[in-house]
């Protein structure tokens, strides 16, 4: 007897086109989302778009809600095109597929299954038992870039890190009596805000706030966008590595809008409450070393806090530490056509002594930001 082979959806250019709409809606929600997923959703009756949507914050309506609202009557018989595989469970708003299903679509289209076990191809059973007709993988590649961290997070309980650097050309980070302002210039900071805007948590340790005191907010009038105001009411969580709880009460990340969570592998009670009495949040962790075990950190991050992305914004000894570690998937570096020379600081702690002990990077990416370059490299492990 042959072999079954599983029919693969034959796409038309329209479909093609309706689904790259949705993945461009689904990229409104890219600074906002969080912990939920980027969707987008666009309604096509006959050749018409009766109505399109995207998820703009949690809590608040999906793609498929807000695309049915516009479309009112005429989503009757309609085909809805979906970057992600709509929800069959009751979170804070009811199953999407339930929604789609009473308000009479002829047929659903996503562009991958969802990664949530609580959905995970039970969204399209739900439809396909209803009469519709449900299929998936239409541009999943485009819709699978859209939400990296959730779908990280998902499918092996941690968030999708990011790492970001400033450097001159000779890789320096600041001179050795540790003066660093300005190495970039405006363009790659406000690059840098965005990318803070569109991550879950901002990570960091000690030593840059004692050195800088620096507040990783993100910042309305740096970040250039239409809707900065409203981005910014959302500020990521400010998580601080400090394993023998050295942070000063009168700490500029202390008073900021937003949460800010002191992780530490110390016990000292009177210093604890001392923080807390600032509205300082405090996790105790495993220790690795003497210092926060970086795996278990993650863990928590991505199952307690619901963290997708997670930028690290650190000094040397930290940054070399998640490298080493393999847990950065990207880095975001920005050089300066400046050199700070030899004496200065570099952006890595890395104790290598010998060729066999390098580590290769691959460049997905390139862009001038005015003065300064942006390469995003991602470290290839184990070769």
């Amino acid at each position: 007897m042959p072999r079954r082979v599983n029919k693969v959806p034959s796409w038309s250019v329209a479909d093609q086109e309706y689904m790259a709409r949705a993945i461009r809606l689904a990229r409104n929600g890219l600074y906002t989302t969080q912990p939920n997923p980027r969707v987008g959703c666009v309604l096509v009756n006959g050749d018409e778009i009766v109505g399109e949507g995207f998820h703009f914050r949690a809590g608040e309506g999906h793609a498929e809600v807000n695309a049915l609202a516009m479309a009112g009557e005429k989503a009757q018989g309609a085909t809805a095109y979906v970057t992600l595989e709509p929800c069959s469970h009751f979170g804070r708003t009811p199953p999407c597929a339930e929604g789609l299903i009473n308000t009479g679509v002829a047929r659903v289209v996503s562009a991958m299954v969802d990664p949530n076990p609580q959905v995970a191809g039970r969204g399209i059973k739900m439809l396909r038992d209803a009469g519709i007709a449900a299929e998936s993988g239409l541009l999943e590649a485009e819709a699978r870039a859209l939400n990296p961290g959730f779908i990280k997070r998902m499918e092996s309980g941690l968030p999708f890190v990011r790492l970001k650097m400033a450097t001159s050309l000779d890789g320096r980070t600041a001179m050795a009596s540790g003066e660093s302002k300005w190495i970039t210039g405006p363009a790659a900071r406000s690059d840098v805000q965005k990318l803070r805007a569109q991550s879950s948590a901002v990570v960091t340790g000690i030593e840059s706030i004692l050195k800088d005191d620096s507040a990783l907010t993100v910042r309305a009038d740096q970040l250039e966008l239409d809707n900065a105001d409203e981005i910014v009411k959302q500020q990521p969580l400010r998580v601080v590595l400090d394993s023998g709880l050295r942070m000063p009460l009168k700490a500029s990340i202390l008073s900021q809008p937003g949460r800010t969570l002191i992780v530490t592998v110390s016990e000292d009670a009177d210093k604890i409450a001392a923080l807390k009495n600032t509205g300082a949040e405090i996790a105790i962790m495993p220790a690795q070393d003497g210092r926060v075990d970086l795996k278990a950190l993650l863990q928590m991050l991505a199952g307690q806090e619901q963290c997708n992305e997670l930028l690290i914004e650190t000094g040397a000894t930290l940054a070399g530490a998640f490298i080493q570690q393999e847990l950065v998937d990207e880095i975001y570096l920005y050089m300066a056509m400046k050199l700070l020379g030899s004496e200065a600081r570099p952006a890595f702690q890395l104790p290598f002594t010998t060729m066999a002990q390098q580590i290769k990077l691959q460049q997905t990416d390139m862009a001038m930001l005015k003065d300064d370059m942006r390469l995003i490299l991602k470290p290839v492990c184990g070769e």
